[in-house]
């Protein structure tokens, strides 16, 4: 009888551990911010609201209307696609134009424009709107820049 109790006893605990384990493990894959976790996700698509196209327009290998002026805001930023990236296109005074890619250089999430600076969703990192430079880490590195200027009122991908 007492090696039937033991049997028992070590089945229970046998299985209570091993779901235990199995608790642990699942939990610990929720974790955020793993680096290996983002290395193998995609980006979370631009923000709703923003000006990001849906990947249907044409792609050229020419200079190509990117934004009207107008839809800049001068002392602020929205967010485009150059060339069928997400970008993120400044205006800091009126009249001068500025783009960056919309890519983290942290993890690599997809950044959201909000007025004089550009927000990473993922960990918090910041960027000045009009130079790229990082504001507020993690991040370290300063966005590269797209080549834009205005022609007329259309802002316009390209040296």
């Amino acid at each position: 009888m007492t090696d039937a109790t033991d049997l028992t006893r070590r089945a229970v605990l046998t299985i209570g551990g091993t779901g235990a384990v199995g608790g642990v493990l699942v939990l610990a894959g929720c974790a955020p911010g793993d680096a290996d976790d983002a290395a193998n996700s995609t980006p979370p698509p631009a923000s709703p609201g923003s000006d990001a196209s849906d990947g249907a327009a044409p792609e050229t290998g020419t200079a190509a209307g990117v934004a009207a002026l107008a839809d800049v805001p001068v002392g602020g930023s929205v967010s485009v696609e150059i060339d069928g990236a997400p970008a993120l296109l400044a205006q800091p005074t009126a009249g001068e134009v500025a783009a960056f890619s919309a890519i983290c250089t942290h993890q690599q999430c997809v950044l959201a424009a909000a007025g004089d600076r550009f927000e990473c969703p993922c960990h918090g990192s910041a960027y000045d709107a009009a130079t790229g430079e990082v504001l507020q880490g993690p991040a370290l590195d300063p966005l590269p820049a797209i080549p834009v200027h205005v022609e007329g009122d259309q802002v316009v991908a390209g040296a």
